[in-house]
């Protein structure tokens, strides 16, 4: 990395009620780099992104981008900042009323005030970019299966070529040959955009696919971070029963007996 990493997390940490969902956690990405956080569900990963987008507000820390603290921001720095971030949700989440086209352009049309005729070329061209046609454009998200859903989803992601790209468990409900394809169309369009991407996933495939370096995320701290290929030689014991899926070990999960 680089000395200013384009994302810092320090001592982040959330709580809901008597939950502690983040303690004192501490993640940095790197210009260009495509780090992914592991971990089990719950554990905290999605709180994590949400706080760095500013959709939830931590209780305490710092999240700096491109050296800049982002927290405490007024709306209007915010938006700002929001400019330079892409995101892919889980399950797609499109708007069910819009067609795929003004699906992919939404934020250009609503956000940057772009007219629907330049949207609508941009929109095309993303959605090239993933492999649909642009008689996709003219579909609805009912019309789609979950792999073009998924497509479309980067597509949108990507319409204003952000500088850095969430993916919120970016091939969850998909097989294994539309994840790959996924995990594939993400590698290429980060590359081709030069953007850094933070993702989150308890897909170890899709992880060793798409990142740079791996971290994991357990009891609401990073545990462990380092290269996709230290993964299999972490010797770390909850990373060694995460990344071989193993019910025994150090993590222990609540099962109710019948």
């Amino acid at each position: 990395m680089t000395d200013k990493p384009k994302i810092k997390i320090s001592g982040l940490s959330k709580r809901f009620g008597s939950n502690v969902v983040l303690s004192q956690l501490d993640l940095e990405v790197g210009r260009g780099e495509s780090v992914v956080v592991i971990g089990g569900s719950g554990v905290g990963k999605s709180v994590m992104i949400k706080c760095v987008l500013g959709l939830i507000h931590p209780d305490s820390g710092s999240i700096e981008i491109d050296g800049a603290e982002t927290i405490g921001l007024s709306e209007r720095d915010r938006d700002a900042i929001g400019r330079k971030f892409g995101m892919l949700f889980q399950g797609a989440a499109l708007f069910d009323s819009l067609n795929v086209w003004e699906n992919v352009a939404f934020g250009l049309i609503q956000g940057r005030g772009l007219d629907r005729p330049s949207a609508r070329t941009i929109a095309h061209e993303k959605l090239g970019a993933v492999g649909l046609g642009a008689d996709v454009g003219r579909l609805y998200p009912a019309e789609l299966s979950g792999g073009m859903k998924k497509r479309v989803a980067l597509a949108r992601a990507i319409a204003a070529e952000p500088e850095i790209i969430f993916f919120d468990e970016p091939t969850t409900g998909l097989d294994p040959i539309m994840g790959d394809v996924i995990d594939r169309l993400i590698v290429d369009c980060v590359r081709q955009l030069g953007a850094t991407a933070l993702s989150i996933t308890h897909d170890m495939a899709s992880a060793r696919k798409i990142a740079d370096r791996i971290a994991m995320i357990h009891e609401g701290r990073i545990i462990w971070a380092g290269p996709t290929g230290d993964v299999d030689a972490s010797g770390n014991p909850y990373v060694e029963q995460f990344i071989h899926g193993n019910a025994e070990g150090p993590i222990q999960m609540q099962v109710r007996a019948l």
